[in-house]
């Protein structure tokens, strides 16, 4: 396969799944159902307004559903992971692979 074949599925990387902090949300969403916003802000190491817009990026591109709710009168954010989310991280993961196995042989 030509070099240039090789960098063209580097170029074509969604670039919003490619951004370390949206791919580190996306595995941990994929893993679960949902999580709350002081957990998934937890376990990715963002502060509040990096994750929120990380978050805004990933639902802008419809990858995560966010629903805000209150439990006992305090405010709770629960993140889920839509279809096109898991598609875009299944696309990603292949076009990584392609990446590795043709460059790195």
């Amino acid at each position: 396969m030509p070099a240039d074949k090789d960098l063209e599925t580097i170029a074509d990387l969604d670039r919003i799944v490619h951004s370390p902090p949206r791919l580190m949300i996306l595995a941990y969403l994929g893993a679960v159902d949902s999580a709350d916003f002081i957990f998934l802000m937890n376990q990715v190491g963002l502060t509040r307004g990096n994750l929120s817009s990380h978050l805004n990026t990933l639902e802008e591109a419809g990858y995560v559903d966010i629903q805000k709710e209150f439990v006992d009168k305090v405010p709770r954010t629960l993140i889920r992971l839509t279809e096109a989310g898991r598609n875009a991280i299944q696309t990603y993961r292949q076009q990584m692979r392609t990446v590795i196995e043709e460059l790195l042989g």
